[in-house]
């Protein structure tokens, strides 16, 4: 071996463990600017040039909303597969992956903690997981979710990021819709708060649902927000939409939302309203 060839060899090996690290760099999914991870997620996953705010998952956002250590909420578990579906691949199989992709078992995870010292029930949508789509393991996970909230007497918080129903389940993912209704229903009847973050994105059947029925509805800026699509809806009433539409702050301009708050404000917003909520319902008992 000449001496050419060992030192290109032992340079090679030099660079090789010298290589930049695939999770160094962030692309801004907005404005394409590429950001430094670490400072990014210190930022709470917003992009510091653009102010978009990023997707982010059930584990981060617990982090982020309560005062510490929480409680998982048990979930009862479903039926995987109930109509023997597939497609270019069978249900199981998307669920499986889904599931590895995520570390979650479904696409709502719930938890029980304080935000702000005031204790909450508080239940995350995983758009990660199938599009955060509706089915029946969303549905038993929102149910678990208030009625932990009746037991305990605290309110119940919903952050909601969905592309709609789940069509791998058919008409049983559609009955989440009901079912999720009497669930605010009973948070109605105890006279509990019910307040509703709805994230990028919030469409389909969830927004026909429980995501527009809080007692408060939120959103985060530049949140896409709506049942059906643009370009579904342009092509029926053939006509250009407005610049903007579907957008959080296009919906709380035209009354569909009560704010629109920035990620590093929501956990301080959310802690003020529910005390706010909480000593009104003390002060106001139910006759």
């Amino acid at each position: 071996m000449s001496w050419l060839t060992r030192t290109r060899q032992q340079l090679t090996g030099f660079l090789s463990r010298r290589e930049t690290p695939d999770n160094l760099w962030t692309k801004c999914r907005n404005c394409g600017a590429m950001l430094y991870t670490k400072e990014w997620e210190e930022n709470q996953s917003v992009c510091p040039r653009c102010d978009h705010h990023e997707r982010i998952g059930p584990k981060v956002r617990f982090a982020m909303i309560f005062d510490g250590a929480f409680t998982p909420i048990a979930v009862p578990k479903v039926v995987e597969d109930p109509l023997k579906f597939r497609d270019q691949k069978r249900y199981v199989d998307r669920l499986r992956a889904a599931k590895t992709a995520t570390g979650e078992p479904e696409a709502m995870t719930v938890g029980d903690g304080t935000i702000g010292g005031v204790r909450a029930i508080v239940a995350v949508q995983n758009f990660s997981f199938m599009g955060g789509s509706m089915g029946m393991g969303v549905g038993e996970a929102f149910l678990a979710g208030a009625r932990a909230a009746v037991a305990a007497q605290v309110p119940f918080v919903v952050f909601t990021a969905a592309g709609g129903a789940r069509m791998q389940e058919g008409i049983l993912s559609l009955m989440q819709m009901p079912r999720t209704t009497v669930g605010i229903a009973e948070l109605k009847e105890a006279r509990l708060p019910y307040v509703v973050v709805l994230t990028d994105p919030t469409t389909g059947g969830v927004t026909a649902s429980y995501a527009m029925l809080g007692d408060v509805q939120i959103a985060e800026p530049g949140a896409l927000i709506g049942f059906a699509g643009q370009r579904v809806i342009e092509q029926t009433i053939r006509e250009k939409l407005p610049e903007g539409f579907q957008r959080a702050e296009y919906l709380l301009a035209h009354g569909m939302l009560d704010m629109v708050v920035h990620r590093r404000e929501l956990k301080d917003t959310l802690a003020r309203l529910l005390a706010m909520l909480t000593a009104r319902r003390v002060a106001d008992p139910v006759p």
